[in-house]
């Protein structure tokens, strides 16, 4: 099923408790009969939703240019940072080399970026955007901001600070839990 044909609504109703916030009622119904505290199951079922969500977001926006997720995030990260080896590309992407090899390839085939030696460690090759690359990316990517504006609309400056810390947080906790 394509990104662009996914109900997002279909799977969790929201609702809003007596102060305000959003839930799924349906996460509610299912750990209602449980006498104990679900408060950590509902964030951490949300913050899956809402990274459920946004991926299709970016799916369906990165369709529209004839391009998937990562093949986006790889254009994006090599026009901020110009040529870079894939190393350092899987790294800053949170991908595996593997999979930046697939997408780089998929990109040089279709002429966006190309593949050139690194001057600075010769058994590494670096990745860097082609003139057609170039054009494409500086036609959307004013475009991507703006949709990421939409998405947090009606965030203040200091709820997306918070929103960044608290997913960091979560993040920083499972990299201790996966250490262990």
């Amino acid at each position: 099923m394509k990104p662009s044909e996914i109900d997002v609504h279909a799977t969790h109703e929201l609702a809003r408790d007596e102060a305000g916030r959003l839930y799924s009622v349906r996460m509610r119904q299912l750990f209602a009969p449980i006498k104990v505290d679900m408060s950590v199951v509902e964030a951490m079922a949300a913050l899956k939703m809402a990274g459920r969500a946004l991926h299709h977001l970016q799916e369906r926006w990165a369709e529209k240019h004839d391009l998937s997720e990562g093949r986006l995030g790889v254009l994006f990260r090599l026009y901020r940072c110009g040529a870079t080896p894939l190393g350092d590309l899987a790294a800053d992407l949170d991908s595996t080399p593997r999979n930046i090899t697939g997408l780089v390839d998929h990109l040089e085939r279709d002429g966006l970026v190309e593949r050139v030696p690194d001057t600075e460690d010769r058994r590494s090759v670096r990745a860097r955007l082609t003139d057609s690359g170039r054009t494409l990316i500086e036609s959307i990517w004013q475009e991507g901001i703006k949709h990421q504006h939409e998405v947090a609309g009606g965030l203040t400056s200091d709820e997306l600070a918070q929103l960044r810390h608290l997913c960091l947080q979560l993040v920083e906790n499972a990299r201790k839990e996966l250490g262990k």
